[in-house]
């Protein structure tokens, strides 16, 4: 069920435009900047985007709903423990779950002239993340106390357990939903599913954050670099579950099947930074176990994102679903 709104969770409540300028106008001018014009705003059920024109240049601000709240303090976290990596924020409020960032200039996407970047600038920007999840691993504790979700292996079974007891998140019986035989077959997978759980803690693997979402269209280029951002999915998890949506989105853009040697060099040139205390095969292994389950990461993933009022979540709620079907699929590599 959807927890009743607070003034800071509901967009439409008149108070809450309000509280969001005065805190921006505050904000901007312990920089020394004010807002010179009108907001343009951008509303998804699980955040609000507004791009705030300045006298020095737009800034962003972003809310996040009540499941993805834990953003703000990731962000600031990320900008502290990995430099460069990440935009680092001009501003949070951890309690309310906002946050006001400089603008990060062209995204991959955009940079690039096309809906998709080029194989071989992904190339470059996979083993940028895996040095940001490097970082970050040993201070993965931090990132749990500040709220992020808790999907490390050995945990996921029991999530998956649950899941599959949410028969309101599952559309159970909609059009859009599992089907009863669909239900079934996943609640019989519940051990297989545990045992490669087992198996990928067992690789030794450090968690650490895991963005959850890392396409072309949620990477700024950078002159020294590229910058990762739009962490509302994120969580502390096997790192190589980035791969599912990445390769993913790869093969979608160009066409590629499962399998296919492209999509192969783009995992192994993420996962290269650790090869030194891991020999390639070992690698691959855990890469294409923690592809599997991480499906079901996404799926929780999606699940906490639409926990809010704007009746516009009902658009998105095949995710929950359709995310645990790709159970079933065959892995990208």
């Amino acid at each position: 069920m959807t927890a009743p709104a607070t003034p800071y969770d509901d967009w439409t409540d008149p108070r809450w435009p309000e509280a969001a300028h005065d805190w921006i106008a505050e904000r901007l001018g312990r920089l020394g900047r004010r807002v010179v014009g009108p907001v343009e705003p951008r509303v998804r059920p699980w955040s609000l985007v507004w791009r705030v024109p300045t006298d020095s240049g737009d800034v962003w601000f972003k809310a996040n709903n009540p499941g993805t709240r834990h953003e703000a303090a990731l962000l600031a976290a990320l900008a502290r423990l990995a430099p460069g990596r990440v935009l680092d924020p001009l501003a949070v409020d951890v309690a309310r779950g906002w946050a006001l960032l400089p603008d990060g200039g062209r995204s991959l996407r955009d940079a690039l002239g096309g809906d998709r970047a080029p194989l071989t600038r992904w190339e470059r920007v996979l083993p940028e993340y895996a040095d940001l999840q490097r970082a970050v691993a040993p201070r993965a504790g931090e990132l749990l106390a500040l709220g992020v979700p808790d999907h490390r292996p050995e945990l996921l079974p029991g999530l998956y357990d649950a899941l599959l007891d949410d028969e309101e998140s599952l559309l159970l019986g909609a059009e859009d939903g599992l089907t009863a035989e669909a239900h079934g077959r996943l609640r019989a997978h519940r051990a297989a599913f545990a045992e490669e759980c087992r198996r990928l803690a067992g690789f030794g693997v450090a968690p650490t954050v895991q963005h959850d979402d890392l396409h072309d269209g949620n990477v700024f280029v950078a002159g020294d670099g590229h910058r990762f951002f739009d962490w509302g999915d994120a969580s502390v998890a096997h790192p190589f579950g980035t791969l599912l949506v990445t390769l993913n989105s790869v093969a979608d853009g160009f066409g590629l099947p499962a399998g296919d040697p492209a999509l192969a060099r783009l995992r192994d040139a993420y996962l290269e930074p650790w090869s030194d205390g891991h020999d390639r095969a070992t690698l691959r292994e855990a890469a294409r176990l923690a592809v599997r389950v991480t499906r079901v990461s996404r799926a929780l993933s999606w699940r906490r994102a639409l926990r809010s009022p704007d009746p516009a979540r009902a658009e998105y709620a095949s995710a929950v679903p359709g995310w645990l079907r790709e159970l079933f699929e065959p892995d990208p590599v």
